[in-house]
């Protein structure tokens, strides 16, 4: 595999324009896709390795979110494929690159109000929210043989070293602000 933009080369590749610019149609038909099933992807960016890129589209019931997720790797794989390039979710292609991965942003509501925000724990977190992290953070070592079922999952999380000098992969079981190395980030 090498990445489908040759003129993608800069050691720290993240939110650079120019190469998001080249990838301008690739990236505007899966843009074009997703808004078409009603997903409303709402941004693009250039993520930290070359060749690599973050869709974000709009929230959803779990069940939903888990149908996109799955419908969103085929569709990129194939208009990928149309273009002549093979896209892969693999955590780990390039050794001197930072990983691929999937963030999520996770809520709880009830009757249309949020649980988690506006509480005196932590991170100005409810106390729904802290026992939602807690069980979470309870049960990672289980939920990590399916967030990371392969060996080149563990490639990713146990990368020290990478070009650009960032993992931006977790690597305790914690939770804390902007560190991307926590399992989870609170805003």
């Amino acid at each position: 595999l090498v990445p489908a933009d040759s003129k993608d080369t800069a050691v720290r590749p993240c939110y650079d324009a120019r190469g998001l610019t080249r990838m301008y149609d690739h990236l505007t038909g899966v843009s074009t896709a997703m808004n078409a099933l009603g997903w409303a992807n709402y941004a693009n960016d250039h993520e930290d390795a070359n060749g690599q890129f973050e869709q974000n589209f709009a929230f959803a019931d779990a069940l939903t979110t888990a149908d996109r997720v799955i419908t969103a790797r085929y569709l990129i794989s194939m208009l990928a494929e149309r273009g002549g390039m093979t896209a892969t979710f693999m955590p780990k292609p390039f050794a001197d690159q930072t990983g691929s991965g999937m963030h999520m942003h996770l809520s709880l509501w009830d009757d249309g109000s949020p649980l988690f925000p506006g509480g005196d724990g932590p991170y100005g977190l409810s106390k729904t929210a802290c026992q939602f992290l807690a069980g979470i953070l309870d049960h990672a070592p289980g939920l990590q043989l399916v967030l990371g079922p392969t060996v080149n999952s563990y490639k990713r999380t146990g990368a020290t070293s990478t070009r650009s000098g960032a993992t931006w992969s977790t690597r305790r079981v914690t939770y804390g602000g902007n560190d991307r190395t926590h399992l989870i980030r609170c805003p």
